[in-house]
């Protein structure tokens, strides 16, 4: 690949969902940063979001790609919220026309939880939760994740 569209590609704005059944996180960030942060979290009925929300947040960051956590089991096995952030993930991109790419989540969650803990914040996750937080991680993981990747890859 030319340097050019090396340099291009790592430019990207990049939106994160950490996909849930009652909560959708949402975080953004700059590739060439590496680093994310948190947006919103969307409510969701059963993983379904209100998609006029969804196209906000898209219409107003304009992300070049979109980034969806897939939850994996611990073995890298697929689970079935797998296939839900998956349709979750091809619904973005048959609506909003916008790349999507997923991003092994495993432990974002826990990971998001420990945090707030370490800070001092509540334990009480069902009301406030901590999706947008897991879906920094998600995003930050993906950013490592592109900078370990051979530029024939990208």
């Amino acid at each position: 690949m030319p340097e050019a569209d090396s340099g291009a590609a790592r430019q990207r704005r990049v939106l994160a969902f950490d996909f849930g059944l009652r909560r959708i996180g949402v975080a953004c960030g700059q590739e060439l940063l590496g680093s994310a942060r948190p947006v919103t979290m969307i409510p969701a009925r059963d993983g379904v979001p209100d998609w006029s929300r969804i196209e906000t947040l898209l219409n107003e960051w304009r992300p070049d790609l979109v980034v969806v956590g897939l939850p994996l089991n611990m073995d890298g096995t697929e689970s079935d919220m797998c296939a839900r952030a998956r349709k979750f993930g091809k619904r973005i991109h048959g609506r909003f026309h916008v790349p999507v790419e997923m991003m092994d989540e495993r432990l974002s969650s826990f990971e998001a939880k420990e945090a707030v803990l370490a800070d001092g914040g509540s334990s009480d996750f069902g009301r406030h939760g901590v999706d947008d937080l897991a879906a920094v991680l998600i995003l930050e993981s993906w950013f490592n994740h592109q900078q370990t990747r051979p530029d024939s890859l990208m």
